[in-house]
């Protein structure tokens, strides 16, 4: 099978687009009491310099699960501790002032465990800052789960795709436990031409289609690829210049704990 461990090259690949809504949920994070900040799911450690530079002087701690982006991490050189481990069994030492997560927890489940959880593990006074894709009913999203249903009937299990829960559910959720804040951003992104396939394809593959592309051979992932930048062609019509403009959801919410 195919590597499945994140690939720290191909996700930066966008990572101007990436790192902008981390910058807009942390614009929304106000005064904290004492203590840590937590960068949760940490990746490959983009948002850790504007983490480090805005709570400068607090303990900066980077988690996520995935080895080759804790690696990619230490060379940042601006975390005092990176560790692997998941979300959901994290037992950190002391309660963080904040725990920051940008674009990582649709890729764990049980978000109405998981998310009141994390708001609990929050010192008093803290907050809970998350940014989560919300594009799944979205062509570029969609359609990787009906094709590889379509060519490959079997082979993915669809629950295994990440996702998160509609907005009223998170109100539900968290409302109770602090002063809850809760958006959705439309970023209409302009994706560069790419000679390796659809536009829409090369920032999809290194995300959300993973766990697709992990569930067929090489061979397989080549024509599933050719089908998808059929589709794309044709969802997300290319510019003269071979450019895409991608419109891309995503959901934000602060938990400001009392």
């Amino acid at each position: 099978m195919p590597q499945t461990d994140w690939n720290p090259e191909s996700y930066a690949r966008f990572a101007d687009l990436r790192l902008r809504p981390a910058r807009d949920l942390l614009a929304q994070v106000g005064s904290l009491p004492d203590g840590p900040v937590c960068d949760l799911g940490c990746g490959a450690g983009a948002a850790g310099p504007m983490l480090r530079a805005r709570f400068a002087g607090r303990a900066l701690t980077g988690l996520d699960t995935s080895p080759a982006m804790i690696a990619k991490a230490t060379e940042t050189g601006v975390y005092d501790t990176l560790t692997q481990t998941d979300a959901a069994r994290w037992q950190p030492d002391t309660a963080p002032a904040l725990i920051f997560s940008n674009a990582a927890l649709h890729w764990v489940g049980d978000h109405a465990t998981l998310m009141p959880y994390l708001a609990r593990l929050v010192a008093s006074g803290g907050t809970l800052a998350v940014q989560m894709p919300h594009q799944n009913r979205a062509p570029s999203h969609r359609l990787w789960l009906d094709l590889v249903a379509q060519h490959f009937p079997g082979r993915f299990d669809p629950a295994q795709a990440p996702g998160i829960l509609d907005a009223p559910a998170y109100h539900r959720l968290l409302s109770p436990l602090g002063r809850l804040t809760l958006w959705e951003t439309e970023y209409f992104q302009v994706l560069q031409p790419s000679a390796e396939g659809h536009p829409v394809r090369q920032f999809t593959s290194a995300t959300f289609a993973r766990p697709v592309l992990a569930a067929l051979n090489a061979e397989e992932q080549a024509e599933l690829g050719a089908q998808y930048d059929a589709v794309m062609e044709k969802a997300y019509p290319r510019s003269p210049d071979g450019s895409v403009l991608f419109p891309f959801r995503r959901l934000f919410f602060t938990l400001d704990k009392a």
